[in-house]
């Protein structure tokens, strides 16, 4: 079974995300044993995001990180997990809001769920969630 480095790297959806991870240098902890459970935007769900901010992100490794790190979640939850619970703290330190019931997740909806990985588990999301209330 891949990690979760592996099956974003494998998956043509994720593309942006794989090269946000790799400029904000966390590739390698999110190939590290976990273990994680990631909410990962699309690239449909990046592509959301205003002209330029990917670039500018990209441009400032330390942003770009916090922002990747508030999809994180240290531990291995599954939608099941994640019914029961209405809030989780991300690796930024920050909570993210969830109603997973009905697959929200912020601002985000998941549109696929409980992809395993060897260090974790994936959530497919269609926005790049956003930190702050």
């Amino acid at each position: 079974m891949p990690n979760i480095v592996e099956i974003a790297v494998g998956n043509e959806n994720f593309s942006t995300l794989v090269a946000a991870v790799t400029a904000a240098g966390l590739v390698e902890a999110l190939q590290s044993p976990g273990p994680f459970t990631v909410f990962a935007p699309t690239d449909a769900a990046f592509a959301k995001l205003p002209p330029g901010t990917i670039t500018t992100l990209v441009q400032n490794p330390p942003q770009l990180g916090r922002i990747l790190k508030y999809h994180v979640v240290a531990g291995r939850y599954t939608k099941a997990d994640l019914d029961e619970l209405s809030e989780v703290v991300s690796l930024e330190g920050t909570t993210i809001r969830l109603n997973f019931k009905k697959n929200e997740v912020k601002n985000a909806n998941a549109i696929a769920t409980d992809i395993e990985a060897t260090n974790g588990i994936i959530h497919v999301i269609d926005n790049v969630i956003l930190m702050g209330p």
